[in-house]
């Protein structure tokens, strides 16, 4: 599983597999079946490769993250609830997530490499309450997702964390385009309320 490589965006798109053949290639991978996860990846790697880039930017980075991935993907399989959202949904929210930890880890050591310079320097009120005021947003956020059904999550965490456009979330999703704007629509205005936001 160490030596996967992207296939190219020519070969097998997702959405020509289907949404139950993924979700039957997964749960076949969760019981150990090695032709399985190989024609999951086939599948998938193309789109997760393509995502992971949009957030990681460097290829190099990127290769490494997706192959990451799906070495995640092998051996988490059997933690996929298909109550909660698609096979491929499932699989992007894991890249994403991965993708952004490499994003952070690397500005964490770009911060490390310039502490020393800045160890004399005093954090002001406004900054730190700044950075208060952040947390507790993000914290917000979290809360309101969780209150959104598992579909309108789904569509929104592709459309707005995956950087998807309407179109290609319905693709993702097996969907008719207009019933992913209603879910993204109607996710938004759930979103909206939980977080008490004016109308």
């Amino acid at each position: 599983m160490s030596h996967l490589q992207p296939v190219p965006s020519g070969d097998p798109s997702p959405e020509s597999s289907g949404v139950a053949a993924l979700a039957g290639l997964l749960r076949r991978s969760a019981r150990g079946d090695e032709q399985a996860f190989a024609e999951l990846y086939d599948a998938t790697s193309a789109r997760v490769h393509g995502l992971v880039l949009r957030v990681v930017r460097d290829p190099a980075q990127s290769e490494e993250v997706t192959q990451e991935v799906f070495l995640q993907i092998w051996r988490t399989a059997a933690r996929f609830d298909e109550s909660k959202g698609s096979a491929l949904a499932w699989m992007m929210t894991l890249a994403h997530r991965r993708a952004v930890d490499r994003v952070r880890a690397a500005e964490a050591v770009n911060r490390q490499d310039t502490t020393y310079h800045q160890s004399t320097h005093v954090v002001s009120h406004d900054s730190t309450a700044e950075a208060a005021e952040h947390s507790m947003e993000a914290r917000r956020v979290r809360a309101a997702l969780a209150e959104l059904t598992p579909v309108q999550r789904e569509a929104l965490e592709l459309a707005y964390f995956g950087g998807y456009t309407h179109t290609e979330v319905a693709t993702m999703l097996d969907l008719p385009v207009g019933t992913a704007k209603t879910r993204i629509r109607d996710g938004l205005i759930r979103l909206r309320d939980a977080m008490g936001v004016g109308q």
